[in-house]
């Protein structure tokens, strides 16, 4: 049956929306549709409507119960993939974040979570061919035009689903998936420190001073010390979603830093991007309770973060944001790298979040022309868990 779907925002029909080939995946702590590229609109300027409407936004009740989204960011997700615009990649993946509240979706940077599912799904789907034990999939992202290797294990010609490696904030286990972020530094501004500095004191009229790292490596983010905010840098998702103040103050700090790195051009128009600059609570080691109720002991971490996605306190990391907290923290004077504990014996850096313990590398160096960031890398795990077809909300 043909069905005429139809945008809500100006009632006029959505090209090819009866019914699109889909594949939900959760990738890493985030789930999503992935859809092929050769089954939407030729323009990208036409898929917002149609995602808006295959995810249920917007929603004024903040649950899509009627479309694919969850009511929280890291469930409302779209991926694309298609073929290779550019040498040195097998695939294209672009990453569209759909707002729950706004009928707006952001193009503006990537999602590292579902990054970790490209891979599998463009070799699942027949996109790709490899042979041997072990596939690498060269991921070229359209948002930050950065290239992403992902090595997972083969089962036949399939990649491999089951395995023993766990990753926090997700119930059981699977085969690990290394994604290698490779020059990630710059990918939304151009330059790994937007201002030129390491760290610096952010005037916001109304607010105060803070003390903030604007730092660029897979996704923009700034980084606040969190008691130049009033804060512990402990404070849990539920704590934060019932102090609008503290949301609102947080929100401020994401505006004015997205335009001090060169985001956007106005405060009026940071405030309509949601997306970046990240806003992360940088501290050090401390004891700290997850959303499981057990207790992170201080000396099992290097680093305590909370993150802000979207407007909503992260119940785990965002893959992007840890790497470039990663980088942060090997470039001297951030907020990152005064708060960090320092072990040149470890690669990794051990970061305490709500959901647990992540651990993500990073090579950095210094030459004359100043930091650069090598690579990024850290692992997850993927599943595909529906596939078929997808109806927009009518």
């Amino acid at each position: 049956m043909t069905r005429s779907m139809v945008d809500p925002a100006s009632d006029r029909p959505l090209p090819g929306t009866d019914s699109l080939p889909a594949v939900f995946m959760r990738g890493g702590t985030s789930k999503g549709l992935i859809l092929h590229r050769a089954d939407l609109p030729a323009r990208q300027e036409d898929w917002s409507a149609l995602f808006l409407a295959l995810m249920g936004s917007p929603d004024a009740y903040g649950r899509q119960l009627n479309g694919m989204g969850g009511g929280v960011s890291s469930v409302s997700k779209i991926c694309v993939v298609g073929p290779p615009s550019v040498p040195g990649a097998d695939v294209d993946y672009t990453f569209a974040q759909v707002m729950v509240d706004e009928a707006r979706v952001d193009f503006g940077g990537n999602c590292g979570n579902m990054s970790s599912a490209i891979g599998p799904f463009a070799l699942d789907e027949g996109l790709i061919k490899v042979a041997g034990p072990e596939a690498c999939v060269r991921i070229h992202n359209t948002n930050t035009g950065k290239i992403i290797h992902a090595f997972f294990p083969m089962e036949g010609d399939k990649a491999r689903v089951r395995g023993d490696f766990r990753i926090p904030g997700v119930s059981g286990t699977g085969a690990p998936i290394r994604l290698e972020f490779l020059d990630p530094g710059g990918a939304s501004t151009g330059k790994l420190l937007p201002t030129g500095q390491a760290s610096q004191w952010l005037d916001i009229p109304r607010r105060g001073r803070f003390r903030v790292s604007m730092v660029d490596a897979a996704n923009a983010c700034v980084l606040v010390d969190p008691q130049s905010a009033g804060l512990t840098g402990i404070e849990m998702p539920a704590e934060l979603t019932a102090r609008p103040d503290v949301l609102e103050m947080l929100n401020d700090i994401r505006i004015h830093a997205s335009v001090a790195m060169g985001i956007a051009g106005s405060l009026e128009e940071a405030r309509g991007r949601r997306m970046i600059p990240f806003v992360g609570m940088v501290s050090p080691p401390q004891d700290a309770v997850m959303l499981s109720g057990e207790t992170i002991r201080a000396e099992e971490v290097d680093l305590t973060v909370r993150m802000i996605s979207s407007g909503q306190p992260h119940q785990a990391l965002q893959l992007t944001a840890s790497l470039c907290i990663a980088v942060a923290a090997r470039i001297d004077g951030t907020v990152a790298a005064v708060a960090a504990r320092r072990d040149d014996s470890r690669k990794e850096l051990r970061i305490g979040m709500p959901s647990g313990i992540l651990t993500v590398g990073a090579a950095v160096r210094q030459d004359a022309a100043g930091w650069v960031a090598e690579r990024g890398y850290f692992f997850r795990t993927a599943r595909r868990l529906f596939d078929g077809r997808v109806y927009p909300m009518p």
